[in-house]
């Protein structure tokens, strides 16, 4: 004679035995759901809950409990059911009038809201202030910066070196090129205290100057090539000097595109003259107000950090060699910067900023 409940009906498909399988067996699986897998699996092969809680080591109670949870829900039926929580204390009222007041108005002798100032101004706690906050994705303490060209052809010129860096014309040259002012020659007042385990290299906030030089650069942007030379002014005079070295290092015979900036001295009348004598040059200027468009500043910024910044130097000619020395050394094995926007794209998140 059967006593008892009556257990209920346990048949799995061969998904549902599969996916069982696999959690029960991942090792990132908590253990929570890798037992509840293994009851399940178990209880497909018998129908007795006692033999089944000895084999996984459970009591027979839980064993029941997740029989049934499974028959009625299945697979969905093994994670945690929801729990109500403590009732809710702040009103949808409440949650929209800290919105509207963070975006439409302003404390007294401040520009932008805390969590304790509107926390104040509203009655709420300031972890409520935050949590609203986080929920909604507002930042009043965040500010980003952004500056818009004027230039009238801003378009055709971003299409212009956009199409020059995607396609660049060929049995041609494009070179990238500017100049990086003021290189400060810092040297810092105490040496600096190396690296350690669990500590970061250390150096002093104070320094003395040692002077400035400027450091002119044109990128190959097809190889990552840089010529480079440093001088200590910035004038038409220097910018001249580099173009010589420039038009001394590249092939005789081809085309040469340069993409520059306008800094003054890139349109004095003595380097239109030189620009005039040799035809084989042909210019690319970035919009006002838009340098990131020329490659080569990423460049000076790569120099800047792995070489300039965290560095001593004892005096100017000391800064000049580890520029020549990073130039030397990039020069040895190359690396193209890979641009990847296309003018379409570039003008769209433009447009998606106004």
């Amino acid at each position: 004679m059967i006593t008892g409940r009556p257990k209920a009906v346990l048949i799995l498909t061969a998904a549902e035995e599969e996916k069982l399988q696999l959690i029960a067996r991942r090792p990132k699986t908590s253990q929570r759901a890798a037992l509840r897998a293994r009851i399940v699996l178990a209880c497909a092969e018998e129908t007795n809950n006692q033999k089944v809680a000895r084999r996984v080591g459970t009591s027979a109670m839980t064993v029941g409990k997740w029989r049934s949870r499974f028959v009625i829900g299945r697979l969905e039926a093994l994670g945690d059911m929801p729990r109500s929580g403590p009732p809710r204390t702040v009103t949808d009222k409440q949650v929209e009038a800290v919105i509207t007041k963070t975006l439409e108005t302003k404390p007294k002798a401040a520009t932008h809201w805390s969590t304790r100032s509107l926390a104040r101004e509203t009655g709420l706690s300031h972890d409520t202030i935050s949590r609203i906050w986080q929920s909604f994705g507002l930042q009043p303490h965040r500010q980003d910066h952004f500056k818009l060209s004027t230039d009238p052809f801003f378009v055709e010129k971003v299409r212009d070196i956009v199409g020059l860096y995607m396609g660049p014309p060929a049995r041609a040259l494009v070179w990238c090129v500017d100049e990086k002012s003021q290189c400060q020659a810092l040297e810092r007042s105490q040496p600096l205290l190396p690296l350690r385990p669990g500590q970061p290299e250390r150096a002093t906030h104070d320094y003395h100057r040692h002077g400035t030089t400027s450091l002119f650069a044109a990128l190959d942007i097809a190889t990552g090539k840089i010529i480079g030379r440093c001088h200590t002014r910035h004038r038409q005079q220097e910018f001249l000097c580099f173009l010589d070295q420039i038009d001394h290092s590249v092939p005789a015979g081809c085309d040469v595109h340069l993409v520059l900036d306008n800094y003054g001295t890139h349109k004095t009348p003595k380097v239109a003259r030189w620009f005039k004598k040799r035809p084989r040059y042909h210019l690319h200027f970035t919009p006002t107000s838009a340098s990131w468009l020329n490659q080569v500043e990423r460049w000076f910024a790569k120099i800047t950090e792995q070489r300039i910044r965290r560095d001593s130097f004892s005096s100017l000619p000391a800064l000049v060699t580890a520029i020549n020395s990073y130039i030397q050394v990039n020069n040895q094995n190359p690396v193209p910067f890979v641009w990847t926007a296309s003018a379409d794209l570039i003008l769209e998140r433009i447009k998606k900023t106004l």
